[in-house]
């Protein structure tokens, strides 16, 4: 009798085990399943799952969870447990933020590295830090110009033009040059090319290709080697979601984000090669900025959205000369 009683209790103790359910993270962000952000998402949840720690990750692209730029405030909020975010869509909310998308701060994807693993990061995420944000993955992703108005390379060329710029920093170096500016997430350019809303815009290498801009576009301005345009794009998780994993859990993250920030790296400079050839082959111009106009439109920047960052901005020269010191 005792022997049918200790096996009933080894077949529901076991039972229980098969039974149990991982932990769902929620992972949201604005591109298509094609896109280098969305794969940087998928080799975490992969990875993640790979290593059998009772935690999957559910990605929703696209859009489809919340639009592109209310992202951050649900996630610092608990709402959302991971996004992959241009981190100066949130300038908003934090003025720090614009400074990773400023004209002219990085010169490539290898110096944009450096400076996510520089003095200047560390203090843009004990900014996070304050609203319950942490970063998993960083990665820069490079970009350009394109236009239906003439090719784009140096300011004379946006002057009267209609353009979207991704964050407030370009915004305020293209209005210097005499643009016009309409802002808007990058998942909203094509409609805006498409109903003559926009003339012309500035976004990732990525964006250009993921969101077709080619099918609208005349003329593009890639990033090349010489690169004006550059956006950090981290994939971001909520601290306090992060803190209460195990550590199992929490080692299957930071593991899977090393690699993942590895790939993204790499991917971000094939990108920008893809996008060139992607729009070649659509019988779209191709232009280059050239040496001379990359310094004619920092020479705008350090009149506009340098001081401008400085005067709005917390600490502001401290955190642009941190930024100006990683070489």
């Amino acid at each position: 009798m005792n022997t049918l009683k200790l096996g009933a209790l080894v077949v529901t103790v076991a039972g229980i085990g098969t039974t149990a359910t991982a932990e769902t993270l929620r992972l949201s962000h604005q591109w298509s399943e094609n896109d280098v952000r969305h794969q940087v998402a998928q080799v975490i949840a992969d990875e993640v799952a790979a290593a059998d720690v009772d935690l999957d990750i559910q990605i929703y692209p696209n859009q489809t969870l919340f639009k592109a730029r209310e992202q951050y405030t649900p996630l610092s909020r608990g709402q959302v447990d991971m996004i992959v975010l241009p981190l100066s869509y949130a300038g908003g909310q934090q003025p720090a933020y614009n400074l990773t998308l400023m004209p002219g701060l990085v010169r490539n994807l290898d110096h944009g590295d450096r400076l996510s693993h520089s003095p200047f990061m560390e203090r843009m995420e004990e900014i996070m830090a304050d609203d319950d944000v942490m970063v998993l993955v960083h990665g820069y992703l490079a970009g350009g110009f394109g236009s239906n108005q003439g090719c784009i390379t140096a300011p004379a060329d946006v002057e009267g033009v209609t353009i979207r710029a991704a964050g407030k920093a370009f915004e305020q170096m293209l209005a210097g040059a005499g643009a016009s500016i309409s802002s808007m997430a990058s998942s909203e350019i094509y409609p805006a090319l498409q109903t003559g809303v926009l003339d012309a815009a500035n976004t990732s290498s990525e964006s250009f290709v993921s969101y077709r801009l080619y099918e609208q576009l005349d003329c593009y301005t890639p990033a090349g080697d010489t690169a004006l345009w550059f956006m950090y794009q981290p994939l971001l998780m909520n601290k306090s979601t992060f803190e209460g994993l195990s550590e199992e859990q929490q080692a299957a993250l930071t593991d899977a984000a090393t690699n993942a920030e590895a790939f993204y790296l790499e991917e971000g400079k094939k990108g920008d090669e893809t996008a060139t050839e992607t729009f070649r082959d659509a019988g779209v111009e191709i232009a280059e900025m050239t040496p001379e106009d990359f310094d004619a439109w920092l020479a705008i920047a350090r009149e506009t959205s340098f001081p401008a960052f400085v005067e709005e901005t917390p600490d502001g020269q401290a955190l642009l000369d941190m930024a100006l010191e990683v070489e």
